[in-house]
């Protein structure tokens, strides 16, 4: 009979997880000191809810001080084609890979619940499960278990799984056997900061979600900065450039998760189709979808840059039947959209 850890991990396998790996609560003192550089440099731009919650984000024993073990769990969502391949298609939109198919929010927390319940029928104690809606340093919590380590592009990197994968956590009242930390691999890489589109690292280790373009289309509120607008490219929702370009990719594994496979119709997108949605038609699209939330106003908005960018005079009439719409950050990005075209056409910058 192997240990409460053992039966914990194996199990945690059995119900699709790809990695799982335990640390304490208190594992992560480096998070305060580092959570308070990047919201005094105003690097959270309109995400408030970091300052607001930051006691918490910071200290994970501050969160629920009866834990006693982080079960980190890594689930990979690989994708199966070059996920920058459509960057080049000026009539196409590019949808991060994360969000080609079913929201991974309700995917993983189902697959955490489960396992959460197997752990209190198998030893008892107290669980919480969390998904990155909760404020929960993640990957720090996820380097301190040994799942991988914050790369130069923030992001948790691992020798096993590369750049692509989700991470959940089980926190318990339960004592468990923990897992050594990872260390630093980047080494003098640095393919990620050179891959941004938008200078987004001011420094390896840092970045500015100001100009991140994951920010810009999914967290931002109202106009983008025009000259933002121009390196965003066709990208609609989300950007993958800095995962895509890490050398440890190589070492990536298929998402086993179906659900995570993309969708045919967020593969490609076309420009044209996207641009003309209104409320009912985006919510049936996207119907299941992490896109969903961020509405129909923000989508377009992001479609329209993609269409100012294309070069493709043959958006703009779409573009043009959108200079008037009801929503005036919609209107305004209609309006860039056909001016950028016409500026296209005529040789112009």
């Amino acid at each position: 009979m192997g240990s409460l850890k053992d039966k914990l991990v194996a199990r945690a396998i059995e119900e699709g997880f790809d990695l799982a790996r335990v640390c304490r609560p208190w594992d992560v003192g480096h998070v305060p000191d580092r959570l308070a550089a990047f919201l005094g440099k105003a690097y959270h731009g309109q995400m408030g809810w970091l300052a607001e919650r930051s006691h918490w984000r910071g200290d994970p024993h501050a969160l629920w001080p009866e834990a006693r073990s982080i079960l980190m769990l890594g689930e990979s969502y690989t994708p199966a084609d070059d996920p920058t391949a459509t960057l080049a298609q000026g009539d196409v939109g590019t949808v991060s890979v994360y969000a080609r198919n079913r929201d991974y929010h309700d995917v993983l927390k189902k697959r955490l619940k489960r396992l959460a319940r197997w752990l209190i029928a198998e030893a008892g104690g107290e669980v919480k499960v969390f998904v990155d809606t909760a404020p929960v340093p993640e990957k720090p919590l996820g380097q301190a278990a040994g799942l991988g380590w914050q790369g130069k592009h923030t992001n948790l990197v691992s020798r096993d799984l590369g750049s692509w994968f989700f991470i959940g956590s089980i926190f318990t009242t339960l004592e468990l056997e923990t897992d050594p930390a990872e260390i630093d691999h980047c080494g003098s890489c640095r393919a990620c900061l050179d891959a941004c589109p938008t200078d987004a690292f001011p420094a390896p280790y840092q970045l500015d979600a100001r100009r991140c373009i994951s920010y810009l289309t999914i967290e931002h509120k109202g106009p983008v900065d025009e000259e933002l607008r121009a390196r965003m490219g066709n990208r609609i929702y989300g950007c993958d450039d800095c995962l895509a370009a890490c050398p440890w990719n190589k070492f990536a594994v298929a998402a086993r998760e179906v659900k995570y496979h993309a969708r045919e119709d967020l593969i490609a997108p076309k420009l044209a189709e996207l641009a003309v949605l209104d409320d009912a038609g985006f919510r049936a699209r996207f119907s299941g979808s992490p896109i969903k939330r961020i509405g129909r106003d923000r989508f377009v908005r992001n479609v329209l840059y993609a269409i100012g960018n294309s070069g493709d005079p043959a958006l703009s009439d779409v573009a043009q039947g959108l200079c008037e719409d009801a929503n005036e950050t919609v209107a305004d990005a209609a309006r860039w959209a056909v001016l950028r075209l016409r500026h296209a056409a005529n040789g112009m910058d």
